[in-house]
């Protein structure tokens, strides 16, 4: 959290991986706990495949953006987009990466070469003060949803304890605003998140 009281959150992912949903997660526990949040989508294709980019600030903020360096936490959903997100960080900012890779469609059709991830990771722990990083995906999976991947990456966030909302909140508004049938997954999909850290 900075001097000014905010906390600063950049949500990144690709299209379909559920990160718009996780900044709208994010803003509704914070309003459940009567903390001024804003949330805003910085810019991005929400379809399958298009990259995703949103931002979360806690705090009473005036502005949705955040300024180059001046995240607290990168909330990453595919780890070359948090590579992408390199400029919001800082040493102070702690990062939570899914390690499961979504291969864009040109890589696919032999236009280009992924990244290897490993080099990845070394290059992400270069800029953040603390990397978290793990296969969020397979996580989401032994739960019983691969959609999953937000509530383990919001219980991941949850245990790390940078963020000015209470737990059993954040826990309650990931597990109990989906529809009935995906509660126990969600359930146990954050849980799954919170022992990662």
């Amino acid at each position: 959290m900075k001097t000014d009281g905010n906390t600063r959150i950049y949500v990144c992912g690709v299209g379909g991986q559920g990160s718009l949903t996780a900044s709208r997660l994010l803003g509704e526990a914070a309003l459940a706990d009567d903390l001024p949040v804003t949330v805003s989508e910085v810019h991005g294709m929400s379809q399958r495949g298009g990259i995703v980019e949103s931002t979360v600030l806690i705090g009473g903020a005036k502005s949705p953006l955040i300024g180059r360096g001046d995240a607290d936490a990168l909330l990453a959903f595919e780890p070359m987009e948090a590579l992408r997100a390199r400029n919001f960080c800082s040493n102070n900012t702690v990062a939570v990466v899914n390690t499961r890779p979504i291969i864009p469609f040109t890589v696919a059709l032999g236009q280009g070469k992924y990244p290897d991830a490993d080099a990845m990771l070394e290059k992400i722990r270069g800029f953040t003060a603390k990397l978290h990083a793990f296969d969020a995906t397979q996580l989401a999976e032994n739960a019983g949803n691969a959609q999953a991947v937000n509530a383990v990456l919001m219980g991941a966030m949850a245990a790390l304890k940078l963020l000015p909302i209470k737990e059993e909140t954040l826990r309650r508004i990931v597990t109990q605003t989906v529809p009935e049938k995906f509660r126990a997954t969600n359930e146990k999909a954050y849980e799954l998140g919170y022992a990662q850290i």
